[in-house]
Formats: C-alpha cells, structure tokens, sequence
C-alpha cells in the first residue's frame, strides 16, 4: 500500500485552477519532491493532503485514510511544516514542544529518540522564545514539533525558503537520517539544486505535474543538444542568440548563457556567428543539462 495516493486530484480558487487534475503516488519510507516555482500549487496541494483543504475533484489517500472521509484518522498520522513558521513565538522552544506532544496525547520523553539529533542542536537555547530563534533555529524546532508524535507520513512545504546555505545543508542531512527510521517524507521546495537529494521527484508547474522519476532519470530523458555560450558582452549576446535561427531557447544561468536547439549545431560554426557579429572572448562548450534544464524545457513544452 502506497503511503499517499493521489489520483485525479484538481482544485480551484473562482477562475484560478491552481491545481488541474493530477494522479500521483508516494511509496512508504520514500523521501520524495514535489519541485516547482512559487504559486505553481505545492501548497495547496499539501494543504489537502494534510486535511486543510477540500479538494475540488478526485481522490486522495494518506496512510491508506482518505483525506475527506477519514481526516481525523490521517491527523493522527501525519507530521505537517509549513512554509511560514507558525510555532507560538511567545512560547519557549520546551513550551513549544511539550505543547506539541500533548495535543497528540504523548510526551516528548516517549518519542525523545527520534528528534534526539535535532533537539540537541537547539537545547542550549530551549529557555528562548521561539520567535527569538534565527532561521535555522526556527526551522528546526518546527521539525521536532512535526515530529514529536512519531507521523508515518512528514510533509514539509517548502522548508529551507529563508534559512542560510549551512542551514539547508543540515537540514537535508537531518532528512537522509529520518528516512532511515522508516518515516515517509514528502517535502516541496522551489529550489532546483534540492531535487538530486531526493528518491524521485514530481516537477510541478501552474497546478500540472509534468514529470516524474528519479532524478537520474529525468535528466537522462534529456535529449536536446545544451550548449554553454560565454562572452564579455552577456546581455547583448543573449539577445543576439535569440534571432539565431535554429535557437529553441537560451537562457541565463549565472555567467554563462545555456543554449538548447532545434538540431544539433556545430559548435565552430556558431562561434563563427557570434564573432562575426562583433562579440569577443566567445566560450561555447556542450553542457550536460540538470533539473533546472528540464524543467524550464518541460514548462516551455507546456506553454507552447
């Protein structure tokens, strides 16, 4: 039995669809992505499944409960983070926790082996306010929190927006080592470069799931020929590889454009193009395309 099932799930707000009907499935002990932009639907779909929202059309299971009939059942077993931290800022981070563990009828000495790795990191602070807490800090007294309970299922909607790079780092390692205890993650994120730490993902965009595999593979399905262009005068040359003729589109990636199109180009060939149009110092070099390559190919896809 999968540990979420979703099959033909849509959601609207008036005229915005923010979810179109989607099916996908989650296994049990899977740590899985949902990776898209903001207002792509993560949200609301992770507000559904955690019995916060109403669904327009279709089904959904958590734990084997459905998230309509059974919402009450599948409180018991899931773990929800939000995006925005929603701890009581005036509450200690101790308060906070034993807070926790009451609602849901346990103590934090019962399910203490579980956060232990957590926890330990933010105790020297437990007398603090929650809301005195930096970000990283925040984010992982709201993770105990989600946790203290033991869920079967964790959601955690979008939760290294804000913090620093050590703490998302710390975070993804804190992930890798409560996937072992069993617990079924399903996280969402905006961030690209987190895809790879994930078992599989869903590439989500304007409500529409537009794939899903592992990582590996949904590079691998990349087939289109990337080629990484380079020149002092980055702007102008973006324009100027945007009237190429057998451009399908180039984008910028940092300091180097990324360039995908519509046959396979010799690379000599276009360096000539480039110069000739009064460019200097043109880098051009096949490039082996990542999540974010795909992703913006796929939503290009989806718009045309």
């Amino acid at each position: 039995m999968a540990a979420i099932k979703i099959e033909q799930l849509s959601k609207s707000y008036g005229q915005l669809e923010a979810l179109k009907p989607l099916s996908l499935q989650v296994e049990k002990g899977e740590l899985f992505g949902l990776i898209g932009p903001d207002g792509a639907g993560k949200s609301t779909l992770f507000r559904i499944l955690t019995t916060l929202l109403l669904p327009d059309t279709g089904t959904a299971e958590v734990a084997g409960f459905d998230v309509v009939k059974n919402y009450k059942e599948i409180r018991k077993r899931v773990g929800y983070m939000p995006g925005r931290f929603s701890l009581y800022q005036d509450l200690s981070v101790e308060e906070n926790l034993n807070f926790f563990a009451t609602i849901f009828g346990t103590t934090v000495k019962e399910n203490y082996d579980l956060i232990r790795d957590i926890y330990v990191q933010i105790e020297p602070f437990k007398k603090r306010r929650a809301g005195k807490l930096s970000g990283g800090m925040k984010q992982k007294l709201a993770l105990c929190c989600a946790l203290i309970h033991k869920p079967e299922v964790l959601f955690l909607d979008e939760p290294t927006t804000g913090v620093d790079a050590v703490s998302r780092k710390e975070f993804w390692e804190m992930l890798q080592q409560l996937k072992a205890t069993g617990i079924t993650i399903f996280v969402s994120t905006p961030y690209m470069d987190e895809a790879g730490l994930c078992e599989r993902i869903a590439l989500i965009q304007l409500g529409e799931i537009l794939s899903v595999d592992t990582p590996e593979k949904i590079v691998t399905n990349f087939q289109k020929q990337l080629l990484i262009v380079k020149s002092d005068q980055f702007y102008p040359l973006l324009k100027a590889l945007r009237s190429y003729e057998m451009t399908e589109q180039v984008l910028p990636f940092g300091d180097f454009l990324h360039l995908t199109t519509t046959e396979l180009v010799d690379e000599n060939l276009l360096k000539s193009w480039i110069e000739e149009r009064g460019f200097t110092n043109v880098e051009i070099h096949a490039g082996n395309p990542g999540i974010e390559d795909v992703f913006l190919d796929l939503m290009q896809t989806q718009t045309s």
